[in-house]
């Protein structure tokens, strides 16, 4: 499949998960979200980002009113359809731990934990400057640590264990336990990806 043609599909998807919202109940698709709906729009951020999901049009535009790419529309509306309620279990676990990620976990690591391992290598000031500076907060796991929320219900962490003369560094994305009750496995490889290119971005 070509890349216009990878665009034509994602476009189709997209619309077809805009029809799956038409006709849910407004308040209860906000309660299960998180988000606040005001304003004819249901309001949320993503990484820290403020976004605004209009209705009844179901298009996510920034606070400057620009509408998202459609990588992320798709990755939101999943988030708008899936979405349970299913409350955090406060419980990190791997991407291979979620149902159906142990076959992609070689893959993902590969673009989200060893990608993170190129940019710092041994400099963990670097990493918890640049959590910091990407609105993570310190947590108590691995040698350094920190949690970001991703969506309103869906957080991320990502662990930092510093390597020595004879093991390399590692770096893992974790996911609350219940995050397929708010993404599928395709949309949750995603958004690691996706906090791992912030990372990247603030070390540049």
């Amino acid at each position: 499949m070509g890349e216009s043609d990878h665009q034509q599909a994602l476009a189709q998807r997209v619309d077809e998960l805009r029809r799956q919202l038409c006709g849910r109940d407004l308040k209860t698709l906000a309660a299960l979200t998180g988000t606040l709906l005001k304003d004819n729009s249901f309001h949320f951020t993503l990484l820290g980002r403020p976004l605004r999901f209009t209705l009844p049009e179901f298009r996510i535009v920034d606070a400057g009113g620009a509408e998202l790419p459609t990588f992320l529309q798709a990755l939101i509306l999943y988030y708008f359809v899936t979405a349970d309620g299913t409350p955090l279990t406060g419980k990190w676990v791997s991407f291979a731990d979620l149902p159906g990620g142990r076959m992609y976990a070689p893959a993902f690591q590969g673009y989200t934990g060893n990608e993170l391992v190129k940019v710092f290598g041994a400099d963990v000031a670097a990493f918890q400057k640049v959590c910091r500076a990407s609105g993570g907060s310190p947590l108590e796991i691995a040698d350094v640590a920190y949690g970001f929320q991703a969506l309103p219900r869906l957080p991320l962490a990502v662990t930092y264990w510093v390597g020595d003369e004879e093991f390399p560094s590692t770096s893992k994305i974790l996911f609350d336990s219940s995050a397929c009750h708010y993404l599928p496995i395709d949309a949750c490889a995603i958004l690691g990806s996706l906090l791992t290119r912030t990372l990247q971005k603030h070390r540049e």
